[in-house]
């Protein structure tokens, strides 16, 4: 159990131990963790020069947006906003949310898959995977760069085990030999829920054409060798694409694989199309049979039914208003070169050569972020805190020793003084250290 869940436990026992013993398994294991949300609540407080620590981007310090979106807010007929949505979403905004999917990903095509259902967001799509697929200790494969929620909604939530392995090869490559055997580790339990998140949180790495390859081989032999598999896309920054990496999800080459891999696709308007609070999200499911495909939408709407009845209804309609608009593509477009700018900037500043003796980066191509490993000793989260402190500028620690800079959150002509800050406040901490 979490040591912040066993915390609160005695915090309940000590006050009323007749509350205590209401709670549930899962209601003793449930806690909030202090990881992203609470290092980003404290950036907020003190990070007066740059927060680059959440999941968003902005733009002239204010969230970015569409104008196809912002413009448009006043004028929605009441009809498109005050009635409950269908469980499973509006139909014309699942058919629109179908067909942007194959557009984008031409190896769907002659590929069988459900209409997309609409979710509450993305972490609402992947509990629903969760309660679909996960029984307690049945092997969660993920790699050791992930979103820290993974571990609620997967561990804390359904009780699955994690089997971790390195998310990069010695080469700085994605680790399909890692994938590998971690899955063959699991052979005997007859299945796992295999999670690909690309572009990657927190590394904004995305694999290359060779690399996708190398990831369906490994399904296929799994596969072959009798081990049953969900294998989810976690989606969330689909299409921020820059350089040398797919362009399409992977869920485009796993569907209809092999009959012993269901693979499923979770992605959302939330950060494709810059629209976080409207929490509109997606899960699609991908069989060369009808029958099961109808069954499994049931038993998500089942779950959809049963915890939040169904999405807002004016987000809906505001997603799909700007995704019938002529002027979407181009606006979207320029908003991913923006994107594109930065993280581009962000790597020509990482290879000057100057921050060498204070860390390296793993490498990045895509997404909202990309994360320094920090060298001599110096502590990630130390670092995190003396940088907020000292220079007002909020970063996020995972681990011992890395650091994840969401340039998504930072103008590019800042990007330079944003890095200069963080590497005088490892210089700091590596003085107090000697």
């Amino acid at each position: 159990m979490n040591e912040i869940a066993q915390e609160l436990n005695s915090q309940i026992q000590k006050e009323n131990p007749h509350v205590y013993d209401l709670l549930s398994d899962l209601g003793k294991n449930l806690y909030f963790p202090k990881g992203i949300l609470t290092q980003t609540a404290e950036a907020k407080q003190k990070a007066h020069r740059f927060d680059a620590t959440i999941g968003i981007a902005t733009e002239h310090n204010r969230p970015m947006f569409l104008p196809v979106i912002q413009d448009t807010l006043p004028d929605y007929d009441p009809k498109n906003l005050y009635p409950y949505a269908p469980p499973a979403g509006k139909p014309e905004l699942r058919q629109l949310w179908r067909k942007k999917m194959l557009n984008e990903n031409p190896s769907l095509k002659d590929k069988s898959f459900s209409n997309p259902i609409v979710t509450n967001a993305l972490t609402h799509g992947l509990s629903i995977v969760a309660d679909l697929f996960l029984n307690e200790n049945d092997p969660l494969v993920l790699p050791d760069k992930l979103w820290g929620n993974y571990n609620l909604i997967f561990g804390v939530r359904r009780g699955a085990k994690n089997i971790v392995y390195p998310f990069y090869t010695e080469q700085g490559t994605f680790n399909t030999k890692g994938l590998k055997d971690a899955l063959l580790s699991q052979k005997d339990h007859g299945k796992a829920l295999v999670l690909l998140n690309f572009p990657n949180n927190p590394t904004g790495y995305t694999p290359s054409e060779q690399e996708a390859s190398e990831i369906v081989e490994v399904l296929r032999e799994v596969a072959q060798l009798g081990m049953n598999l969900v294998v989810v896309t976690d989606d969330a920054y689909f299409g921020l694409f820059y350089e040398n990496s797919i362009k399409e999800s992977m869920f485009a080459r796993i569907a209809d694989l092999h009959p012993r891999i269901l693979a499923i696709k979770v992605d959302g308007a939330t950060k494709e199309d810059f629209v976080w609070g409207f929490r509109v999200g997606f899960i699609t499911f991908a069989s060369k049979y009808q029958t099961v495909l109808n069954a499994l939408e049931n038993k998500a709407l089942g779950c959809i039914r049963g915890t939040i009845s169904s999405a807002s209804h004016p987000s809906q309609s505001f997603v799909l208003n700007a995704l019938q608009s002529s002027e979407f593509q181009a606006q979207r477009n320029e908003k991913f070169e923006l994107l594109k700018n930065r993280a581009v900037q962000v790597k020509q500043i990482l290879n000057l050569g100057i921050y060498n003796d204070a860390w390296d980066y793993y490498p990045f191509n895509s997404g909202y972020f990309m994360c320094l490993k920090l060298k001599q000793g110096v502590k990630a989260e130390a670092l995190r805190l003396h940088l907020l402190d000292q220079y007002g500028v909020g970063v996020i620690s995972l681990g011992e020793s890395d650091v994840r800079v969401a340039f998504s959150c930072v103008e590019e002509q800042e990007l330079k003084q944003l890095f200069d800050l963080i590497y005088q406040g490892f210089q700091d901490m590596k003085a107090q250290r000697l």
